[in-house]
């Protein structure tokens, strides 16, 4: 069973414990960070993805509701705070339930419970929708590009360079524009220049993804974020 990833943001520390507590007590849930305000959550996010976030409201300097205004969030919120006027203004920026706190570990179950109903239909929605192949512009070419042969992608300058087992498509786009139009978790982020194909990875060799002769750098930002991708699919005794 694919465990859903989660972050916590809130300023009290008590709070931050009580909830890392209940996550390690629900078998599908993987916790990936804890912040104690929105600014480390939002620096972390820009490099990451998780499937949920407990998102307090009130935190000095930026808000919980002020966060997510500011960023394009595809994450299930779960808004975790100590008052509850703010409660149609969460729903109004499409957060999934709203703990009150404070809250009991059961209730802290069904919030995690409708997240988690809510990501398998996503996905299943997301799936079905998500076409096997892009099309790519390369100088005065369109290029189209089966999902399944694309090894990585390397990000240069202004440019991105796609390979495939065959050849390589040089494209004027963004790596960040790429990574939006292929699925979640089958395309990570190795580092800030390389996006690889994880079902292409053929070994890890200590900061490096070898796939067929060919060697990419795995960078410390990204490192933890592939292993647990890895270990999701690694056989354990």
């Amino acid at each position: 069973m694919k465990k859903l990833s989660c972050i916590i943001v809130d300023d009290e520390p008590v709070a931050r414990k009580i909830l890392h507590e209940f996550v390690e007590q629900v078998p599908f849930m993987d916790l990936q960070g804890k912040f104690e305000n929105a600014m480390k959550a939002e620096a972390f996010l820009k490099n990451n993805t998780v499937d949920i976030i407990f998102l307090d409201i009130e935190m000095p300097r930026v808000s919980g509701l002020q966060l997510l205004q500011k960023m394009h969030i595809e994450s299930i919120v779960i808004l975790t705070t100590a008052f509850p006027q703010y409660a149609l203004e969460g729903y109004e920026l499409d957060i999934i339930d709203y703990l009150l706190k404070p809250f009991a570990f059961s209730r802290f179950l069904k919030a995690v419970q409708k997240a988690k109903d809510y990501s398998g239909l996503k996905h299943m929605v997301t799936t079905a929708l998500q076409p096997s192949y892009i099309f790519i512009k390369s100088d005065k070419r369109i290029e189209k590009i089966e999902l399944n042969d694309i090894l990585y992608a390397e990000s240069v300058g202004n440019y991105v360079s796609v390979y495939t087992a065959d050849k390589k498509v040089l494209a004027y786009l963004t790596m960040k524009s790429l990574e939006s139009q292929l699925p979640l978790n089958e395309f990570i982020k190795i580092h800030q220049s390389y996006l690889v194909n994880a079902s292409k990875i053929d070994a890890i060799e200590g900061n490096e993804i070898k796939i067929g002769n060919r060697s990419l750098p795995m960078s410390r930002n990204y490192r933890e974020t592939v292993m647990k991708i890895i270990h999701q699919r690694l056989l354990k005794r």
